[in-house]
Parts: C-alpha cells; sequence; structure tokens
C-alpha cells in the first residue's frame, strides 16, 4: 500500500490508516514500547489526525496497542508465541471451514469455486504478483462462507485483519505469492471433487507454510534494520 493519501473518501480512508499503522506494528517497524503519537503519524501521512486517533483506538481495543500514564499511546508486546498461537488457531478453524465445504458443496457454490479457480490460474500464468494480496481475501471469504457455519464464519471473520496482515508479510519471502496461490488451487480442487481429507491436508499445510514465511519475513526485516 503505498501512501499516496486522500480524504475524498472518508471512510476508505479509516480502513486504510488502520490497515496500515497495524502491518508497520505486525512487520515490526513499530517495536514494542515505541510512542505513536498522533500528530507525528498525521505528518507522516500527511492527513487529518482525526482517522489517526481512531485507527489507534481501534488497535487497543484489540491489543495491538495500549494507552499508558505519562507516555500516551505505545505499541504493546504482541510476542512470537501469540502469533504463533494465532496461526493454531487459523490451522483449526480453517480446516474445519474446508471439511464443511466439500460436505456442503452444492452447484451454485462448486461455480463459485471453479470461477476462483479460473482466476488463481490466470494470475499464475501472467505472474501478476501485484494481485495476489487481493485474490487471498476474496479465496478466504469464498472458503469461509461456503462452510455454510455461521458462526465459524464470524469467527474467521474476526481473525481476517490478522490473516490480511500475515499474508501481506508473508508474501514479501520471494517465490511465497505463487507459492500460497498453488496451494489454495489445490485445496480449492479438492473441495470441487470433494475429496474431504485431502482438502483438510492441505489445508494444514498451507498454514504452516503461511506461518513459516511470516516468521521468516519478520526475522528478515528485524535483521535488515540492525544491519
Amino acid at each position: 500500500m503505498g501512501n499516496n493519501w486522500t480524504e475524498e473518501n472518508l471512510i476508505s480512508l479509516r480502513e486504510r490508516v488502520y490497515i496500515h499503522i497495524k502491518d508497520l506494528i505486525l512487520e515490526g517497524e513499530f517495536k514494542t514500547g515505541d510512542r505513536l503519537v498522533e500528530r507525528e503519524l498525521a505528518e507522516r501521512l500527511n492527513i487529518s489526525r482525526t482517522p489517526i486517533r481512531e485507527a489507534l483506538f481501534r488497535l487497543e481495543s484489540q491489543g495491538f496497542v495500549k494507552t499508558v500514564p505519562r507516555k500516551g499511546v505505545i505499541v504493546a508486546d504482541i510476542s512470537e508465541k501469540e502469533i504463533i498461537e494465532v496461526f493454531t488457531i487459523l490451522s483449526s478453524l480453517e480446516v474445519l471451514a474446508a471439511k464443511l465445504a466439500a460436505q456442503k458443496l452444492d452447484e451454485e457454490t462448486k461455480s463459485k469455486f471453479n470461477a476462483h479457480i479460473k482466476k488463481i490460474e490466470d494470475g499464475l500464468a501472467s505472474e501478476n504478483e501485484a494481485d495476489f494480496s487481493h485474490l487471498h481475501g476474496e479465496l478466504n471469504h469464498l472458503l469461509y462462507s461456503s462452510a455454510k457455519n455461521t458462526k465459524l464464519y464470524e469467527i474467521l471473520s474476526g481473525l481476517s485483519d490478522y490473516i490480511s496482515a500475515f499474508a501481506k508479510t508473508g508474501f514479501k519471502n520471494p517465490g511465497r505469492a505463487v507459492q500460497s496461490m498453488e496451494e489454495h488451487l489445490k485445496i480449492m480442487e479438492a473441495i470441487v471433487n470433494q475429496e474431504i481429507e485431502m482438502a483438510e491436508f492441505l489445508t494444514k499445510i498451507h498454514i504452516e507454510n503461511s506461518k513459516k514465511a511470516y516468521i521468516e519475513a519478520v526475522q528478515q526485516a528485524k535483521e535488515k534494520r540492525k544491519g
């Protein structure tokens, strides 16, 4: 995401600011204990302080930052252990979503999967990795909704901020974006063929690979800043 900030669409701007600051925290540019000053962030992004304030409030409600007396807003301690815990949760829930999607597959949902399989194949053929982050979100939404389980959908959607940030960071590793799309392709083909155990297995492998890619990308970013 570039820093061409405008306030023409305030709703879009609020979301973009929130995602941008959250990504910088998850990627380690803003480290534990760093102060996040509204004025400085507003100057950095060339926007007013209002969307900054709203983003920080939202991030605090999710535990990314906290308000400390006489210090203001600082980055909370998000440990590698906590991040791995999120991936552990994702592994279990996404495997369940894949299983239910395969079990409950109907013609309408099958058509949607086939359309997205074509999207992935076209993307891989064109090697346009710039579109993969957006496509990743589409694929997850399709998987979650196809499970036809309201509570599961709500829980996974609640983790979507983590999921998109993890994927975006992991995609910085050379080849990971393509590998991720190839993994999604195999998962979706297994679901379309209603190969339930294969869909579960492939989903579990995908989450494990995503975890490794994210951790490697964060470690590389830390080493780069030290150098």
